[in-house]
């Protein structure tokens, strides 16, 4: 009985080793090909679009999806800069007190954290 169960596992552990079977996944130059000569297109890659997205959108769309990956990416760059430079020490006129980091949030005067909400 040992054995038997010994020889399942072992057939079970090849098995995890398998190679899968691959579908075929359609190329990035179905719908893409339109944008291939924007700013930002990549000779290898082309654009990357991991969600298929611009595949049901027009220029326009894919004009203001541009804009909006640009201003976020911005927002996001001085959200690091704003929290590395508060990590440093450097604090407003008033807020000398408060923590670095998560710690903020709790040490936060109630005027102050009434312009989150």
């Amino acid at each position: 009985m040992m054995k038997l169960a010994l020889f399942f596992s072992a057939i079970a552990g090849a098995a995890a080793f398998a190679p899968a079977s691959q579908c075929a996944m359609p190329t990035a130059l179905s719908a893409k090909a339109d944008y291939g000569d924007d700013i930002g297109a990549q000779a290898p890659l082309g654009i990357w679009d991991p969600s298929s997205k611009l595949d049901l959108v027009d220029r326009t769309e894919f004009d203001r999806l541009r804009g909006l990956e640009l201003k976020h990416g911005r927002i996001a760059m001085l959200g690091v800069v704003g929290y590395l430079t508060t990590y440093a020490g450097v604090r407003l006129p008033g807020l000398e007190d408060v923590p670095a980091g998560w710690a903020a949030w709790g040490a936060l005067p109630q005027e102050v954290a009434g312009q989150f909400v």
